[in-house]
């Protein structure tokens, strides 16, 4: 592909992208490798640089652009390179027309861009949730140790006991280590989370939201393999994901349960006022993850903010329900909005007095509320807000 070409290809993808970020529909990676299946004749480069293109034009644009056209045309005003490639050449985009403008650059939608300085991230916070991540690893101390892993390239060891961190891009995939189970990816923040359970041999622990077991394998690791682990979703498809990825961690401690939507407790009865811990993980807006996912930006809207504080309130109460005397709820989301994180947990201790606010003792992270709040500023992790509550016996 010439450059131009790699250009055109951009736009058109980063049209698919904002329709699907309009329509809710697959996330920008799963796009990007769609369109290449379909395009075998493009090359290991050529591939790498339009996927480059388009996630620096998405996030160089604020509100969702009218179309991917506009969107690289913003990017061209920060390189002037590529507003030389719209020259009408074969497979290239068209030349600009008189008068033509990119849309417009930013943060994000000015709803959300208030919202987020009215939780206290504006200035160098907000700018840095649209840095590139790097990438960590959790090393499985069910298998190996962060001094005696013997892995391809030298990791960063990081506070998390069991972290190391990697340039973005690296190919972890491809190391014997990452295919025998001897090491996770996980960013340092969601190590730091599942930290915040002290989730320890056995116990009773219940993930209420594992999704594909991230956070699920992690606990099973600090539990040894020895108690009673839940792995729990309302999306069979996710909680598939988890056998396979146990099995290969030699976690075979976690038993997985499919729940009913708004009737989990159903599935979950025998554990009421039985677990030593609960995580809740909850669904939230994901703005604590833009450096991974840059067009959830434009998925977002009030409504569906709303929404999610809703569902977030219900899981705390379905959590409480089910923690024995002397056990604990965690309580975190991947969001730097107060009103998924601080004020839920505000509010569900005003809900039930008999709970009371037990902050977790972490490495990083600053007081926020009830809870402690990380940010790829000031932590260099994914933004998370990590809350504990404590019911006395």
């Amino acid at each position: 592909m010439t450059p131009a070409a790699r250009v055109q290809a951009a736009i058109e993808l980063l049209d698919t992208v904002i329709m699907a970020a309009q329509g809710k529909g697959p996330p920008a990676d799963r796009l990007i490798v769609d369109y290449f299946r379909q395009r075998r004749y493009a090359g290991s480069k050529d591939r790498r640089a339009v996927r480059e293109l388009v996630y620096r034009a998405i996030r160089v644009c604020g509100p969702v652009p009218s179309s991917g056209r506009a969107a690289m045309i913003a990017l061209g005003a920060e390189d002037e390179a590529i507003l030389q490639l719209f020259d009408g050449s074969p497979h290239g985009p068209a030349p600009l027309a008189s008068g033509e403008v990119g849309a417009p650059p930013g943060l994000a939608p000015q709803w959300l861009v208030e919202a987020l300085a009215g939780s206290g991230i504006a200035g160098e916070e907000a700018a840095a949730l649209l840095d590139r991540a790097p990438l960590d690893l959790r090393i499985n101390t069910l298998k190996a140790g962060r001094e005696s892993i013997d892995l391809p390239e030298h990791g960063e060891p990081l506070v998390a006991p069991n972290a190391l961190r990697f340039p973005a891009g690296t190919s972890v995939d491809q190391w014997p280590a990452y295919r025998e189970g001897l090491v996770e990816i996980q960013d340092h923040g969601s190590q730091l989370a599942c930290m915040a359970v002290e989730a320890r041999p056995g116990e009773t622990v219940i993930d209420l939201c594992a999704g594909a077991g991230g956070k699920t394998l992690a606990m099973a690791a600090a539990m040894q393999n020895r108690g009673t682990l839940i792995a729990s979703d309302t999306d069979r498809a996710r909680l598939a994901n988890l056998a396979p990825r146990a099995e290969r961690a030699g976690a075979g401690m976690i038993e997985t349960l499919l729940l009913n939507p708004g009737r989990e407790m159903e599935s979950l009865e025998r554990f009421a006022g039985a677990a030593d811990a609960v995580l809740v993980d909850a669904p939230c807006s994901g703005t604590g993850t833009w450096r991974r996912n840059p067009e959830a930006r434009w998925r977002l809207d009030p409504a569906q903010l709303a929404r999610f504080s809703d569902t977030q309130d219900r899981l705390l109460g379905l959590a409480a329900r089910l923690v024995r005397p002397g056990g604990r709820i965690v309580y975190v989301t991947c969001s730097l909005l107060d009103i998924e994180g601080a004020d839920r947990i505000a509010h569900f201790l005003a809900g039930n007095p008999e709970w009371r606010a037990d902050p977790p003792d972490l490495p990083l992270g600053r007081t926020r509320g009830s809870g402690v709040r990380l940010t790829p500023f000031h932590d260099q992790t994914d933004g998370f807000f990590i809350a504990r509550a404590a019911l006395p016996c």
